[in-house]
């Protein structure tokens, strides 16, 4: 049986080492491991499309792990499936993760109906791995309706989760920061919801941190996003929550919101919509990664880049004349 035939299966265990070995073929960067990647993607792409994608960013200690398991054992209850890509910070000295995700997941991770797959950021900028959209496909062929992605944690440049699923979710604490934090730009304006989480460690201080983040969502919402206008009840307005994920409190409210938006998103055709523009920027994203490889690999870079590299260092050299000599090389045959 082909490794397309096993993840199209039958649940089990056959399933799960089929699902961890096409993702494991994925990640690999030699270059034959890259070609069977492809085919096994082309056959399990009509297989694709029917999942429900959720992302989830938050700072570091928010409690994403915690809030993942507690709503992935709800909707399991609820007779679905659910695939969680977990994607661990990369040591920028070692180059090692730890991918204590899963560790953290302890009821969710031996779960029969779950699957949960960490991976390293590996250095990729967005808080995501380099081929968390390849695996996304391959746990959707595998009959996984909720695909889960859980980011590295947040910031202004770690926001790539959102242009890879269908709804981006801002996991966010209490006594975070001051309204002036609430209204930054960047991946605040990028949420579809904003969750409060460990609301029940402070009540009075989760309530003011809603309505801050609520008033900076609608000012954010008025300044060019004409859809975001609130009279408009066909268009999905991003909405702030309260929960603690630690006593499961709240999670049935948040389902609702996300069941909500994705009736919304579906009957006015943006969801169509989002994946298509997700799908080309896929495609720009592989052009950029393998013209940088190679642009490595190139014979004319290679015998230049040791020489300039040097130069660079020392001062002798301008980085942007070096990074334009490496350049042209590369142009000549």
């Amino acid at each position: 049986m082909s490794l397309a035939q096993s993840i199209l299966g039958a649940p089990g265990a056959q399933q799960r080492r089929a699902i961890a070995k096409a993702i494991t073929l994925l990640e690999s960067t030699r270059g034959d491991h890259r070609t069977q990647a492809d085919a096994l993607l082309t056959d399990l792409l009509p297989h694709t499309g029917t999942s429900f994608r959720l992302g989830i960013s938050g700072v570091p200690g928010v409690g994403k792990s915690t809030f993942i398991e507690a709503l992935g054992l709800a909707l399991i209850a609820q007779g679905h499936r659910v695939a969680v890509l977990a994607i661990d910070p990369s040591s920028s000295v070692s180059g090692g993760s730890i991918l204590g995700d899963k560790t953290r997941m302890e009821h969710l991770s031996v779960h029969p109906q779950a699957y949960i797959r960490p991976s390293p950021a590996s250095g990729t900028l967005g808080g995501v791995a380099a081929k968390t959209r390849e695996a996304m496909l391959v746990c959707e062929a595998a009959g996984y309706d909720i695909v889960i992605v859980e980011t590295v944690g947040v910031g202004q440049s770690e926001t790539a989760v959102s242009g890879m699923t269908d709804m981006f979710v801002l996991l966010q604490l209490p006594n975070a920061g001051d309204d002036l934090q609430a209204i930054k730009k960047g991946v605040m304006e990028l949420a579809d919801l904003v969750v409060i989480n460990k609301a029940d460690i402070d009540p009075d201080a989760a309530t003011r941190a809603q309505a801050q983040i609520t008033s900076a969502l609608r000012i954010l919402g008025q300044h060019g996003r004409a859809d975001h206008a609130h009279h408009d009840e066909s268009q999905w307005h991003p909405q702030v929550l309260q929960l603690s994920a630690l006593k499961g409190q709240g999670i049935d409210r948040f389902w609702q919101a996300v069941t909500r938006f994705r009736q919304l998103q579906e009957a006015n055709g943006k969801l169509a919509a989002r994946r298509r523009h997700q799908s080309l920027d896929w495609m720009w994203e592989r052009i950029e990664s393998g013209l940088r490889q190679a642009f490595r690999q190139h014979a004319g870079v290679k015998s230049l880049l040791p020489q300039l590299t040097k130069e660079v260092e020392q001062g002798r050299i301008a980085a942007s004349t070096a990074a334009r000599q490496l350049l042209q090389a590369m142009q000549q045959k």
